[in-house]
């Protein structure tokens, strides 16, 4: 599959088949209680969900809190009234374009990074669509650049 702005193939991978694994594997000592609660204690140390599950994978040994649970992460953060208000790609993007508008402030000629600009953005509009369609954010939620650096904090 082609890039969306760029005009070179991707580079195909490998996924995880979570559908050939039913349950936590046998040889896992942990219940679905204690991965919960450990993945809850990890959010509040301070943690992103991708960081949580790089944390159990190397420390613990858990591959998947989906097939250990039976429920993904965000959905034992919210159970548990801890999730976070904008999800993790969007703040990953939002946090990128607050960099090259930085950037550009200092570096006014720099039109390929104004480009970039462009494009981090709309990926972030699009996003944003998405997750008001799906009802992750707020019907009436949008992104303004001005502001962005203090939705972000937490």
């Amino acid at each position: 599959m082609a890039r969306m702005y760029a005009r070179r193939r991707g580079k195909s991978g490998s996924k995880k088949s979570l559908g050939l694994r039913k349950g936590a594997p046998e040889w896992l000592e942990m219940s679905a209680e204690d991965v919960e609660q450990r993945v809850v204690a990890l959010y509040n140390q301070g943690l992103t969900t991708s960081e949580i599950g790089i944390e159990l994978r190397d420390a613990n040994g858990i591959p998947s809190v989906a097939q250990v649970t039976g429920n993904k992460m965000t959905a034992i953060l919210n159970a548990h009234n801890v999730a976070p208000g904008i999800p993790e790609d969007l703040q990953n993007l939002m946090r990128k374009a607050l960099r090259i508008r930085k950037h550009i402030e200092e570096n006014k000629k720099d039109v390929h990074n104004k480009r970039a600009l462009q494009l981090t953005e709309s990926k972030i509009r699009r996003l944003e669509k998405y997750y008001r369609r799906d009802n992750v954010l707020a019907a009436d939620w949008h992104y303004k650049p001005e502001t962005a650096k203090f939705v972000l904090r937490r």
